[in-house]
């Protein structure tokens, strides 16, 4: 029993393409207990997020191409995806799996070198899986290992300096910008974890006030209150924009929830301030075509990359650091196998 990795990231594909096979939450026991009745995989794992989407298995097959072949079938027929895939999708067999697992884990596969938030997504995915019985004793040891590894590189290496996460990316964007923003008002479209974790980000940097709204009326009134903000209902946010200069959206939407139609007349209401708009939803919420609007400045996951470059300079040097701890660590995991194999 093998541990296999088939999937695609911000690395090798561009957010149009991982939109289009990101998994919403709901849909990912259906997929993985498919994955399995097809006998190609006994375990497994999907993580999906804004920055990748990928399969971690565990398979008693052979992963060689054909192998790898069908599973990109399934993840084509599954997104009903009509377009040629080339090198956007990687796949990786052991030792390689583990070592991109490990990784992933401890942040130093991110858009920005050593985040934390992927570490809590790795382990939401799993629990998903785990709960619906869809991982056994090959992937509960490998995530187990890889969470520990996460934590013994956060504690023993400076990976994490500088800003390390998509959200502090964000902030450092709105800051260029405006230069300080004690004096602008930002929305936040959607109460999920990212969203959240956004706002507080802003606001650790002085915003004036936060307005929050989410299709859950309680969700954004709860948020808004840890906030010291106010929340709208979702039906009406497009009003919030006479007086904001921000806004930030993580919606679970499949389609826009805001197009060049109907923020064309919501710039001319606003005197066409300058407004920042900050997509880092997967599918993405906001039409790029609002880009091409008189001072309307629109970032998504992957125009943060830029940022994320600029601190992966002051990580450069914890890289290779962090890299030995991940080979050992692979290394002892698969002697440890070899050994179980051997007194079978």
């Amino acid at each position: 029993m093998s541990v296999v990795v088939i999937g695609l990231s911000h690395r090798s594909a561009p957010v149009e393409l991982r939109e289009r096979f990101a998994f919403p939450e709901s849909n990912i026991p259906d997929a993985l207990k498919q994955l399995r009745e097809s006998g190609l995989i006994t375990e497994g794992v999907v993580l999906s997020t804004c920055n990748r989407v990928e399969i971690y298995a565990a398979t008693a097959l052979a992963p060689d191409d054909q192998f790898f072949a069908r599973i990109k079938k399934f993840l084509v027929e599954h997104h009903a995806y009509d377009g040629e895939l080339g090198d956007e999708l990687y796949t990786f067999a052991e030792p390689h799996s583990l070592e991109h697992l490990f990784k992933v884990a401890a942040g130093l596969d991110s858009m920005v070198i050593g985040e934390t938030e992927i570490f809590g997504q790795l382990k939401k995915a799993y629990d998903l899986a785990f709960t619906h019985q869809h991982t056994g004793a090959r992937l509960n040891k490998a995530f187990q290992r890889a969470f520990n590894v996460a934590k013994q590189i956060r504690t023993e290496t400076n990976i994490q300096r500088g800003s390390v996460s998509v959200m502090s990316a964000a902030v450092e964007l709105a800051e260029k910008i405006f230069t300080s923003l004690a004096e602008h008002e930002v929305l936040v479209i959607g109460a999920g974890e990212t969203s959240e974790k956004t706002a507080r980000a802003l606001q650790s940097r002085g915003v004036k006030r936060i307005t929050v709204t989410n299709r859950s009326p309680e969700r954004a009134t709860a948020l808004a209150a840890e906030l010291g903000g106010r929340a709208v209902p979702f039906a009406t946010w497009p009003e919030e924009f006479e007086r904001i200069d921000i806004a930030v959206s993580s919606t679970a939407a499949t389609t826009h929830v805001l197009d060049r139609a109907t923020l064309e007349p919501l710039m001319r209401r606003r005197k066409n301030r300058p407004l920042l708009l900050i997509d880092i939803a997967v599918p993405r919420d906001i039409d790029p075509a609002v880009s091409e609007l008189d001072n309307v400045y629109l970032y998504n996951v992957d125009d943060l990359k830029a940022i994320a470059d600029e601190y992966l300079k002051l990580r450069h040097e914890e890289l290779e650091r962090c890299n030995e701890i991940i080979a050992g660590k692979v290394a002892a995991f698969l002697k440890a196998k070899r050994l179980a194999e051997q007194f079978r």
